[in-house]
């Protein structure tokens, strides 16, 4: 299947049921070739809808035959990474000049992955960032997610963890690329 049957469009406040599902889902499936069970379980913890990316409409969701099939966005605000219930999130404004944009909050449904559903988000957020004027933008990357963005051009800045409540510390990767 290539790109030209998926659709790309902004997500809507109504699409967010089914984004939170399709988030639990891509975690509980998709890391779990990379962490322990109780790393996926911790990762819940660090990772989820951020209700304020849709509200910016920075956020997309790609369709595939009418189904959502993956979901991912960039911000100009300071929050790297996490959902609306995660600690830490700083919602202010970035300055394009001297700021990197975040790529943030992507997922890809487990039946549909390798057909091009994160490649299609990405070229969309680093569009969309330049427009604003960004140079650059960073992301932090689960294990599961940095070998798709090494091969999109993203450079691993640094490792580092997010803590969890249970002490399971979640592995990321903060990742960067020019625009």
């Amino acid at each position: 299947m290539t790109q030209s049957n998926l659709r790309l469009r902004l997500a809507r406040p109504e699409d967010m049921s089914v984004l939170s599902v399709l988030m639990d889902r891509a975690i509980d499936e998709l890391l779990r070739d990379f962490l322990p069970p109780e790393g996926v379980a911790a990762s819940h913890e660090v990772m989820g809808l951020d209700t304020q990316l849709i509200a910016d409409g920075t956020y997309f969701v790609v369709e595939d035959a009418g189904e959502i099939a993956g979901c991912g966005g960039w911000s100009r605000r300071a929050t790297l990474f996490g959902g609306d219930h995660s600690a830490g999130r700083d919602a202010a404004l970035l300055d394009p000049r001297i700021d990197a944009a975040r790529v943030r909050a992507m997922y890809t449904h487990p039946e549909h992955t390798r057909k091009g559903v994160g490649r299609l988000i990405l070229n969309a957020c680093e569009d969309a960032a330049r427009a604003e004027g960004f140079a650059r933008v960073e992301m932090a990357a689960t294990m599961g997610g940095a070998p798709l963005y090494r091969a999109c051009g993203y450079h691993d800045i640094e490792p580092f963890e997010a803590a969890t409540s249970t002490g399971y510390r979640v592995p990321l990767i903060r990742m960067g690329k020019a625009l």
